[in-house]
Formats: structure tokens, C-alpha cells, sequence
């Protein structure tokens, strides 16, 4: 459940900048059922949110695990795209404008 939580958050910060003008939505689909879900949303600004969540067991609970991507049209013109996963581990963004953490 805080994976879901994590999700959530982090899904909302991004999206959170204050648009130019009232974006458009040109394509939202949602299916949720008692196992997973799955969601997508693309809007007119260049902004782009796809996720897929599964319930999944871990020892003895049970968690949501969610891989997704999400891209926007950032103030400087460029877009930059997110791909991620939230399981276990924790929350593992990949994108190419992000730091990599020198391995060990």
C-alpha cells in the first residue's frame, strides 16, 4: 500500500507546475479491478502518464507493484520523460536528465 501512496505522490508532484493555459485531455482510459489497475492520460501540453499496477504478494503481505512512465513539455521547451518502477525496493526512476548513482 504505500507503494500505491508513493505512487500517488510523486504522480501528483509532476504534474503539479502550474500549466499556461487549461490543457486538454486527448485520450484518458482507466480500468481498476480487484488485482491491478491500469491508466493512461495524454494532454494537449505534451504531457503523457501511463501506469500499470498488479497486486503482488511479498513473505506474508501483499503490496501493489506499479511500473509506468510519465513525459512533459518542461518551460525550457524540452520534454522530459520518466520511466519507473515502485515495488519492493522502493520507488526506481530511470530518465535521461536524471543522476545515476555511482555503483559501489
Amino acid at each position: 500500500m504505500k507503494f500505491l501512496i508513493a505512487f500517488v505522490a510523486l504522480f501528483a508532484l509532476a504534474l503539479a507546475a502550474p500549466p499556461q493555459k487549461d490543457a486538454v485531455v486527448l485520450r484518458q482510459e482507466s480500468d481498476v479491478s480487484p488485482t491491478g489497475f491500469k491508466n493512461a492520460l495524454q494532454l494537449d501540453d505534451g504531457t503523457v502518464s501511463e501506469a500499470q499496477g498488479d497486486l503482488k504478494q511479498i513473505g506474508e503481505e501483499q503490496a501493489v507493484v506499479v511500473k509506468g512512465s510519465f513525459s512533459f513539455v518542461a518551460d525550457d521547451g524540452q520534454t522530459y520523460s520518466i520511466n519507473y518502477i515502485a515495488d519492493e525496493n522502493g520507488y526506481q526512476p530511470q530518465g535521461a536528465h536524471l543522476p545515476v548513482a555511482p555503483v559501489a
